[in-house]
């Protein structure tokens, strides 16, 4: 069950459900120029939080968790007075006063409503395996991609290509200038540079930097709602150099204007920096013609319910924010969906689940938006390490954690996971998918804009 609770003070979520959901049905393409098929699962030991940053004594009991209770273990070194404190450090502190009752309160109603539902009750069946640790060489090589020059104006009919052609072969691929469609109804296991990822069904990609997102405004499409994590520039990323961060002020130059249909949703993921959160209210959405209409709240939990940090601590927060905001540029005369019938957005909502122990590796808000965009509505997510079906995806990383060592593949040997019009197919092509660092001049033998995408 990908949605444990729903109530009106938020929701719980299985994010581990909400990956596989789009994995029911999954064929791969091998080297012996053959297909099988195959059940595809996230891996659960990257969903086994089971300790909490608390000393020992932060137990159940009850039904009652110690975790809504305390507050940060004192420290042993000095504690720096008030008046030593950084205006950042004042204003998150002033910050976390007036949410901490939300917080609180609505993750002990919600967590209990999951415990009476059998969730969140301490996990019986952990997996003792090492999380996956592939090296992702995807960023370093949207990097060489800007060394090609650029798409020329009358060269954008060449902006889509198809991962899976319809008698369920696949030619080479341009997976930098053009954005990638897999339409099929189910998923499917392709290589790409001798790495096998799992692309899932109905969705959309593109795989480059900042610098060549043109492709995707030549995409044609106007989006009912965009969600994005953008890398943001802190101490912790600097240190650690898991990926590259990007100044707050070149947000700015993400085209939504040119993406995002009237009244489109626009959800982005905020460090708990307040100066972060400031620039996306006062700045960032305004300067896209966003009106700021509501502050979510994803709160981070074990799987025994507890916070993943205390919720006083001064170093980390077990939660994150989430600025959600409707597109209303007067100058845009587009129509979405969902504009017709324009569903409210209530403030300080509350989404709570187990984190993923992999990095920066959100949970899909797919579920959790659909009663505000509508049925029908075309999704987008920016700055995306993953996809999703039904989506379009786009980033450096964008194929980050659809690479297999993520996933537990399982063989079905009666292909019963998959329609019969697809088990029946013969592809006699080798399937894989090789990214052309191809000038735009010689694009064209590797794949062309279909007339209609639906």
């Amino acid at each position: 069950m990908a949605v444990v609770v729903l109530n009106t003070l938020g929701w719980v979520l299985d994010a581990r459900s909400l990956i596989d959901q789009g994995y029911s049905r999954c064929i791969r393409f091998r080297n012996n120029n053959q297909k099988s098929h195959i059940k595809c699962l996230f891996k659960r030991q990257c969903f086994q939080n089971v300790k909490s940053h608390y000393s020992t004594s932060a137990t159940v009991d009850g039904g009652n968790t110690d975790m809504l209770q305390k507050t940060d273990k004192p420290s042993k070194k000095r504690k720096r007075k008030h008046s030593e404190l950084n205006q950042g450090e004042v204003d998150s502190q002033a910050f976390h006063e007036k949410i901490r009752s939300v917080v609180l309160e609505g993750t002990k109603s919600l967590v209990d409503s999951a415990r009476s539902l059998g969730y969140l009750n301490g996990a019986t069946d952990t997996v003792k395996e090492p999380l996956p640790s592939q090296e992702c060489s995807l960023a370093a090589l949207s990097e060489m991609a800007k060394e090609l020059p650029l798409v020329d104006d009358d060269e954008h009919e060449e902006c889509v290509q198809i991962l899976v052609a319809e008698d369920g072969c696949t030619s080479h691929v341009d997976l930098f200038s053009r954005v990638t469609e897999n339409w099929v109804d189910w998923a499917t296991v392709v290589t790409l540079m001798g790495e096998e990822y799992v692309i899932p069904p109905h969705t959309a990609f593109l795989l480059s930097d900042f610098t060549r997102i043109q492709p995707l405004v030549h995409y044609g499409r106007r989006f009912d709602l965009i969600v994005m994590d953008p890398p943001w520039e802190n101490k912790s990323v600097k240190r650690s150099r898991r990926y590259s961060s990007l100044p707050s002020s070149q947000l700015k130059r993400l085209p939504i204007p040119l993406l995002a249909s009237m009244n489109c949703l626009v959800v982005t993921w905020v460090t708990n920096r307040p100066s972060h959160l400031r620039f996306v209210r006062d700045e960032l959405y305004p300067h896209w013609g966003v009106e700021v209409v509501a502050e979510w709240f994803w709160v981070k939990v074990t799987t025994s319910g507890q916070f993943v940090f205390p919720l006083d601590s001064h170093h980390k927060k077990p939660y994150e924010v989430l600025v959600l905001g409707r597109y209303r540029s007067a100058a845009d005369d587009t129509t979405s969906s969902s504009e017709m019938s324009e569903v409210p957005v209530e403030d300080q909502r509350l989404i709570v689940s187990v984190p993923s122990a992999l990095h920066s590796q959100k949970p899909s808000l797919s579920e959790v938006l659909k009663p505000y965009i509508g049925a029908e509505a075309k999704c987008l997510e920016l700055f995306a390490r993953s996809l999703q079906p039904g989506w379009t995806s786009w980033g450096n990383e964008v194929l980050k954690f659809q690479h297999t060592s993520y996933f537990t593949l399982t063989p079905t040997d009666d292909g019963t996971n998959v329609p019969k019009d697809e088990a029946a197919d013969d592809c006699t092509d080798k399937p894989t998918l090789i990214p052309v660092l191809s000038s735009p001049g010689e694009s064209s033998r590797h794949g062309h804009c279909p007339t209609t995408v639906d």
